[in-house]
């Protein structure tokens, strides 16, 4: 065989080697070397959000005040206004009455301290006599009610007079102008022994002190 045969034999024996070895790795996997395309989601954009409406402001709640729930809040003290008064002769020899008021208003007031007493066209008044209660322990005169209080006197002497009337005011802690209330007492005994004691609920305990 001269060369030229030789050299197209092995020609085709190389052809017969390449096809004999088929197809690559990648062919053969049914696989490309180009990237397969991932298909996009298009994204629409958005309606803008609306700001949110401003809230109204609050008003701050009222408060209504309530009345106390104690029941004297508001009972005031009792003046000649609101009672009506008698004096009864108790101890004729000594000259000692018995002084009653009772509440004719249509509301409770409170009694306080000791009754003012002066006698007739004299000048002066009566001097208090023992202590009274503290405006939170005073009487509480409800509508109708009546308070008592003891006009002590002494016997004649050549220094006292006598008179036909006495007038009372109320103690009001206050400077409220007061109308006086007149009773009668005939021949009353006025001296330096006169006393009058403070308000209390019960006439006895009034003319004992």
């Amino acid at each position: 065989m001269n060369r030229v045969h030789r050299a197209i034999a092995l020609v085709a024996m190389s052809t017969l080697a390449l096809t004999a070895c088929g197809p690559s790795d990648d062919s053969a996997g049914g696989g490309s070397d180009v990237p397969t395309a991932t298909p996009t989601t298009s994204i629409s954009p958005s309606a803008p959000a609306k700001p949110p409406k401003p809230t109204p402001p609050t008003k701050p709640p009222t408060t209504t005040p309530t009345p106390s729930t104690d029941p004297d809040y508001n009972v005031f003290p009792c003046s000649t206004y609101d009672v009506t008064f008698t004096a009864s002769l108790a101890e004729p020899t000594t000259s000692s009455y018995l002084l009653k008021i009772t509440n004719k208003s249509a509301k409770p007031c409170r009694v306080l301290g000791h009754p003012g007493v002066t006698f007739g066209d004299l000048d002066g008044q009566a001097t208090e006599r023992g202590t009274a209660p503290g405006i939170e322990e005073a009487i509480r005169l409800a509508p109708g009610q009546s308070a008592y209080a003891g006009l002590m006197g002494g016997p004649k002497d050549i220094k006292s007079k006598t008179v036909s009337s006495i007038a009372m005011t109320m103690n009001t802690e206050s400077d409220l102008k007061q109308v006086p209330l007149k009773a009668s007492t005939p021949n009353l005994n006025v001296s330096d022994a006169n006393s009058v004691t403070a308000w209390m609920n019960d006439a006895e305990d009034a003319l004992s002190l």
